[in-house]
């Protein structure tokens, strides 16, 4: 699977609209399936599974090598398309929201407002690219458990781990984010 989605995507950057064809075919349903957890988690959005999957999609298909090795690491790399599309789509709809009122901050999405998601959500994105900055590997765990929805077995196929050291970095992650979460928003967990 993997190879043959390197080739078409390889085609179809190329302009072989049969491969693109071929290329969607081969993702769409796999896209679908992250998309509609994700959206599943913001309950209440604007959001379709469709919209999510073609803006997924076209982000996948614009980056110039791809470079899947199986199907863990397809899931990967669509967990950071999914994140992408999802943080791009409410950073742009609250900036005008995001003066100065607090919110919940928790990687627990069912203890936070449905109102209130998509600014957490961004909250979480920006915690998590200073958490990247500090340990990478740390911030792609809570990148595909929570964006993706990946198992720790999968996480650990994609980021070549054991499934324990996975657990031991999801584990040091919430703390992490949960910390610099709560001091952003000047509360106390």
């Amino acid at each position: 699977m993997a190879s043959d989605i390197t080739q078409n995507l390889r085609a179809a950057r190329a302009g072989d609209e049969a491969a693109l064809e071929a290329l969607y075919g081969q993702v769409y349903d796999e896209l679908r399936t992250l998309a509609r957890r994700q959206l599943r988690r913001l309950r209440g959005g604007p959001l379709q599974t469709t919209e999510v999957v073609n803006e997924a999609y076209l982000r996948l298909c614009k980056q110039v090598e791809l470079g899947v090795k199986d199907r863990a690491h397809f899931y990967a790399v669509s967990a950071r398309a999914m994140r992408q599309v999802l943080i791009d789509h409410f950073r742009s709809r609250n900036a005008e929201k995001r003066g100065g009122s607090e919110r919940a901050l928790t990687l627990d999405e069912g203890r936070v407002p449905v109102a209130e998601r998509g600014a957490v959500l961004l909250d979480l994105d920006e915690a998590l690219q200073r958490l990247a900055t500090l340990d990478p590997r740390l911030a792609r765990v809570v990148e595909l458990k929570f964006f993706g929805g990946m198992t720790e077995s999968q996480i650990g196929l994609a980021l070549e781990v054991s499934e324990r050291t996975v657990r031991g970095d999801w584990r040091k992650a919430k703390a992490w984010l949960s910390r610099a979460l709560s001091e952003e928003s000047g509360g106390e967990r």
